[in-house]
């Protein structure tokens, strides 16, 4: 079994497709941030565990899910669950990490239409990974909240940010590490009607993200 932990913050409307998506051998953990909506109650209806984390911030929901992911099963998929990627793409991004070809794969989003990722959002998304490649040498075009890698590992990088600079500061790090990482396109879809992104939602989201991420390259 693949632990797959999806950080969420009020995400109800989403969460049934997301989890009758998921393919066998995948395993939900919903990490539950702080939802008003229910969120909590419909993901345990559709069979998945829930643990509540009281800390704010996507970084906080990560770590929390990998601590409670089986740690005899190895590899962990991070998936957000807002219905902007089909979980019928986790086998793919997971098999590189499986085949030991690869420590680390992350999604490249490739949006489905114009109202899947704003223009803003894509533009501040653009300037993060070419600091990325230039600092490290990876060859990433996107900070994605989409990736695959083994448990182990990835506690073994000892991550402090617990907000948005959660994954850039992963990709920086896994760099510095050697890891090979590899990108992958994956669909990228509207989000489900009804939820809104704390990122992409609004220009203050992305600007409040990009705050993040530039003080994780800070330090």
């Amino acid at each position: 079994m693949t632990d797959v932990v999806l950080p969420c913050l009020n995400e109800a409307p989403a969460l049934p497709w997301v989890l009758t998506r998921l393919p066998a051998g995948f395993r939900p953990i919903v990490v539950d941030n702080g939802s008003t909506d229910g969120s909590a109650d419909i993901a345990r209806a559709h069979g998945a565990r829930v643990i509540s984390v009281s800390q704010p911030g996507y970084g906080a929901a990560v770590h929390a899910g990998l601590i409670a992911a089986d740690p005899r099963d190895g590899i962990v998929c991070v998936l957000d669950a807002d219905g902007s990627f089909d979980p019928q793409e986790l086998p793919r991004l997971a098999a590189p990490v499986s085949a030991g070809s690869a420590h680390l794969v992350v999604g490249r989003r490739r949006p489905t239409n114009r109202r899947a990722w704003p223009l803003h959002a894509r533009l501040g998304n653009a300037l993060l990974a070419h600091r990325v490649r230039r600092t490290t040498g990876l060859r990433v075009h996107d900070i994605g909240p989409i990736r695959a890698a083994r448990r182990a590992d990835l506690l073994s990088l000892n991550l402090l940010d617990r907000r948005f600079g959660y994954p850039l500061e992963l990709l920086v790090a896994a760099g510095r590490s050697g890891w090979r990482v590899v990108e992958m396109d994956v669909p990228y879809r509207p989000r489900t009607a009804g939820t809104r992104s704390k990122v992409t939602g609004s220009v203050r989201g992305t600007a409040r993200a990009i705050r993040d991420m530039r003080a994780v390259l800070a330090r």
